[in-house]
């Protein structure tokens, strides 16, 4: 079974955490399956990006975004390359190493 290694985020895992997901499990079902409280403010129907993570290994064996996920993704905070909505990035067969970043949009706009 695929894993996803969260690397380390002050709020939701200062540890970091390995957690092991079914494939077709999205990112932020596995996270909060397993404690790690992603912020997901549309209750994962792609309709915000609260839930942006960064796929620093294995982005490459996601399936493409959809371009309402990547219309999103044009308004996250701190989108790079890597960025995806973790409620819209299925797991398939290969281990992922998921950056949480320390900012959301709703987290910017409320001065977190």
């Amino acid at each position: 079974m695929p894993q996803i290694i969260f690397l380390p985020n002050e709020e939701l895992c200062p540890e970091g955490a390995v957690v092991e997901a079914e494939p077709g499990t999205s990112i932020c079902d596995a996270a909060l399956e397993n404690g790690i409280e992603i912020e997901h403010a549309c209750e994962k129907s792609c309709a915000c990006t609260t839930c942006h993570v960064y796929v620093r290994e294995g982005f490459d064996s996601l399936e493409e975004a959809s371009d309402l996920e990547e219309d999103y993704l044009d308004k996250a905070w701190g989108v790079d390359p890597d960025s995806r909505l973790s409620c819209q990035a299925k797991v398939a067969d290969e281990d992922l190493v998921v950056e949480i970043p320390k900012y959301t949009i709703n987290m910017v706009s409320e001065n977190h």
